[in-house]
């Protein structure tokens, strides 16, 4: 079993083959991976500071609680991983793409997300407060109780998401949405705007 509180700072591993390792409650910090592809890997519970990933493709593995404070992340796509309560704060995100995650309790907040895709992915109760992003896409994405609050949102595009009791819901100004989706969220906007609805049986 590969042990990160061994490597060096700002180590590099090039086509890195970490399939079904085991690296849970891991500490290390600058460490970088490129050009790689990681399959069932398990770092649950890990802290790794000023994780950088360029390159690199995640299928399947553990990745919840994984505590990535500034982190960098450039041309990755994770898929069908479990990310729950994953913390990519004051992180930089460029070129990701998310599929088929389970993304519940996890944290952008103060990160910058450029052209990042979220798709099929399960949010409820994360938050981007204080986060810009720019060009991010989410499409079937479960953000029940998601926290917007603070975020800087330009050129993003929502498609079949579920924003039940979405916090901040005003940063979505500007956003792309398909008209039902805009019509199947109407409680939501009236909430925002404080629009008191009234039941026509009551007359």
């Amino acid at each position: 079993m590969t042990d990160l509180t061994r490597l060096d700072d700002e180590a590099t591993y090039t086509e890195l083959d970490l399939e079904g390792s085991e690296l849970d409650d891991q500490r290390a910090s600058g460490v970088t991976i490129r050009e790689s592809r990681l399959t069932d890997v398990s770092l649950g519970g890990s802290k790794l500071e000023a994780l950088a990933l360029t390159d690199v493709r995640i299928d399947r593995g553990n990745l919840a609680n994984v505590q990535a404070r500034r982190a960098n992340l450039r041309a990755v796509a994770i898929t069908g991983a479990r990310m729950t309560g994953i913390a990519l704060t004051d992180a930089t995100l460029t070129d990701v793409t998310i599929r088929g995650c389970r993304l519940d309790l996890a944290s952008f907040t103060g990160s910058r997300l450029t052209r990042v895709t979220f798709e099929d992915c399960l949010m409820r109760q994360s938050d981007a407060m204080g986060a810009e992003l720019d060009g991010v896409r989410l499409h079937r994405c479960d953000l029940t109780e998601f926290d917007l609050r603070d975020a800087t949102l330009k050129g993003c595009e929502l498609h079949d998401c579920t924003l039940d009791g979405l916090l901040g819901a005003d940063r979505l100004r500007g956003t792309t949405m398909p008209w039902a989706d805009v019509v199947g969220n109407a409680a939501l906007w009236a909430a925002e705007l404080g629009i008191r609805v009234r039941d026509e049986a009551d007359g």
